[in-house]
């Protein structure tokens, strides 16, 4: 005969756990904790990074067109891309404008961290400077006239290739400065104030203690950061899409905003996936080298 809950209760006899008691037990176990706290970022990277991914070698290995699928084409689609002209000078554009800005941010970056204590704030967007960079509205030739260091009209920032690289390379360094200089800047304060104080008995000058004890143990920091940035900047789109669109004549391309014109704008969906993933393998490399650097240090 089945036994009453306030009879049980009332014996003193240990009642036997409910349903939602043995499923919070199970939950909180450690491996299932634990695999569950990582599923919806497994999730969220299956769609938004593993599958997107896949698609792209997908594509790129096919003659495939918007609304139009293809057969398999093998290797063929990177072979046509590496034989464009175009494409060759989107490669040394990429690599001529993540060079040098990776190389402003990384010296501006520390400089930025050893001088200002505070974090410094995004007040203008990309917009911003196409206006500033225009052509007949230039607030930075305007100024420069009136200052005398340069003669009236100035130069066609984004209409001239050389001042379009610069200006794009200027752009990225001004939005990946505050990266650089807070991170930097937590790893300036990570660094006990000890060694200072002995580099000073010993009588180490400012310079010298930036050089033998500050940049060594910032290495480390400065790894991470150039290994995000070096991804980011490689990759970067809107800068160049907003301002040049890729011109003039197509000396300011980067992969992305070529992968772009050619895959979505022009519907060669194969071509535009090669291009995207051309540069996989190097970023690869990169990262695998840089990561090994780290766990070094």
């Amino acid at each position: 005969m089945a036994i009453s809950q306030r009879a049980l209760e009332a014996t003193g006899l240990p009642r036997a756990p409910g349903r939602l008691a043995r499923l919070r037990e199970w939950w909180e176990q450690e491996h299932v904790f634990g695999y569950g706290l990582i599923v919806p970022a497994l999730v969220l990277l299956t769609c938004l990074v593993a599958y997107p991914f896949g698609m792209a070698i997908y594509f790129s290995l096919s003659d495939y067109w918007v609304g139009s699928p293809g057969p398999f084409v093998g290797l063929a689609n990177f072979r046509e891309i590496l034989g464009n002209d175009v494409f060759r000078q989107t490669v040394q554009n990429s690599f001529v404008f993540t060079s040098i800005a990776l190389t402003l941010k990384t010296v501006l970056g520390v400089w930025l961290a050893v001088l200002l204590p505070w974090v410094i704030p995004t007040a203008l967007s990309t917009l911003g400077w196409w206006w500033m960079f225009d052509s007949l509205y230039s607030v930075i030739n305007w100024t420069a006239i009136r200052l005398g260091l340069m003669s009236a009209p100035g130069p066609n920032w984004l209409g001239q290739s050389h001042y379009a690289m610069a200006a794009v390379i200027v752009v990225n360094t001004w939005r990946g400065l505050p990266f650089f200089a807070i991170t930097v800047l937590a790893g300036l304060m990570s660094i006990p104030r000890e060694f200072y104080e002995a580099a000073e008995v010993d009588g180490a000058t400012s310079r010298q203690r930036f050089w033998h004890v500050t940049l060594p143990l910032l290495k480390p920091v400065l790894a991470v950061v150039v290994l995000f940035s070096t991804i980011f900047t490689f990759s970067d789109f809107n800068i160049v899409q907003v301002l040049t669109r890729g011109g003039p004549v197509n000396t300011t391309h980067l992969f992305a905003t070529l992968a772009y014109q050619i895959g979505l704008q022009g519907g060669n969906l194969g071509q535009g996936a090669a291009i995207s993933l051309f540069l996989f393998p190097m970023l690869a490399l990169v990262v695998f080298l840089q990561l090994r650097y780290i766990r070094k240090e």
